[in-house]
């Protein structure tokens, strides 16, 4: 995001942000990707930069930051790791879920502590025959007593293997809610369900996980919210995701693209910078092109949310176009570093990486464009 577009409050904290960023994070980036680990002794620190909860009202602890001013923080996660963007916005899923529908007491156990980046949470939605389709979740709640039973399983489950806690979505039944969708904490420690690690090829330091609950008992009280109500909440919630994911593609592109101008200004062949090249020219230009069309969708996107207006289609193409142009971005950035662009010791290959990742989670590629596509023309593609 160029300085033009921010308030002057906007570039203090854009300021204090990469600061941070150069200081605590990029120096630890290398050693986390090659273990495949995450540094989580940063989240405390995140939080005082309003990144845990800080978009939640003032009287609910958050800081009262608008969507616009997140969404330029995004794209600073964004800019230097790409991990680290996942794993705040999987935090911010549990946050937001626990003060719009958490008990009192859930809130004092779960909420602080996780705004405080003293705890750690997953959230357990997608199944192994249910990716997109939310409607189609199998794992299931039974009340038994005092209790809920689950079984089931839940895959590519971010964060889940280092989470305290698991917020699961589950059919539920019960005298008063015959098999609709809740919301249930599951805490490790107590519980005790399966965590089978996995490793992939992006995103590598995010914990991925597949998570088996075989009658995996817990108390009656940590339903989230009332029974049955968790599918509405569920698809609300992934406008924002979208926007989210959206902006972290801007900044991982943007970083990219001063990558590869630095280079192209510095790397000699024949006797002059490559950057003098036509064709080298022209990668630079389609990349600028690409980041900057990104940034101004997701924006768009921002400022509808902040407006409270219907954000479907606008949050299902900034995340469509973002994510596709970013790794768009990182291909012609390897072109324009050649080699050196396949080192594990330079940051471009982890880019490529990582940008691919992004046009899955939340609904791929192909779900957005049905969803923009249906707002479109008012007609529904998916039977």
């Amino acid at each position: 995001m160029s300085n033009i577009d921010l308030t002057p409050e906007q570039q203090e904290l854009q300021h204090s942000i990469r600061r941070f960023m150069l200081a605590e994070v990029a120096p630890v980036v290398a050693q986390h990707e090659k273990a495949r680990t995450f540094p989580f002794e940063l989240m405390p620190k995140l939080a005082e930069l309003g990144y845990l909860g800080g978009n939640l009202p003032e009287d609910q602890g958050g800081h009262g930051i608008d969507m616009p001013t997140w969404a330029m923080m995004m794209e600073e996660l964004g800019y230097h790791w790409l991990s680290l963007r996942t794993i705040v916005n999987i935090t911010n899923g549990s946050t937001k879920r626990l003060a719009a529908h958490g008990s009192p007491a859930q809130k004092e156990k779960y909420l602080k502590p996780l705004m405080a980046g003293r705890l750690k949470a997953c959230t357990g939605l997608t199944e192994p025959n249910t990716g997109s389709n939310i409607a189609g979740i199998q794992t299931r709640a039974d009340l038994v007593g005092d209790e809920w039973v689950l079984n089931g399983r839940k895959l590519w489950i971010t964060n889940g293997c280092d989470a305290d806690f698991a917020m699961v979505v589950a059919r539920t039944y019960s005298p008063t809610c015959e098999g609709k969708l809740s919301t249930f904490i599951v805490e490790r420690a107590l519980a005790n369900y399966d965590v089978r690690k996995l490793d992939t090829m992006v995103l590598r330091c995010t914990g991925t996980a597949e998570l088996g609950f075989a009658d995996v008992r817990i108390p009656r009280e940590n339903l989230v919210g009332v029974e049955g109500a968790a599918l509405a909440g569920t698809l609300k919630g992934l406008d924002a995701a979208r926007l989210n994911i959206a902006m972290g593609a801007v900044g991982a592109a943007q970083a990219a693209l001063d990558m590869s101008i630095d280079y192209a200004k510095q790397r000699e062949q024949f006797g002059r910078p490559i950057g003098s090249f036509q064709l080298v020219q022209k990668h630079i230009v389609d990349m600028t092109v690409r980041v900057e069309a990104a940034r101004a969708l997701g924006m768009r996107a921002a400022y509808a949310l902040e407006a409270g207006k219907d954000v479907r289609q606008v949050c299902s193409i900034a995340k469509l176009y973002a994510t596709e142009a970013a790794h768009e971005v990182a291909n012609m950035a390897l072109q324009v570093h050649g080699g050196l662009g396949y080192s594990e010791e330079y940051p471009i290959e982890r880019i490529f990486r990582d940008t691919r990742g992004g046009m899955i989670p939340e609904g791929t590629t192909e779900i957005q464009t049905l969803i923009a596509g249906r707002e479109i023309l008012g007609m529904n593609a998916i039977a």
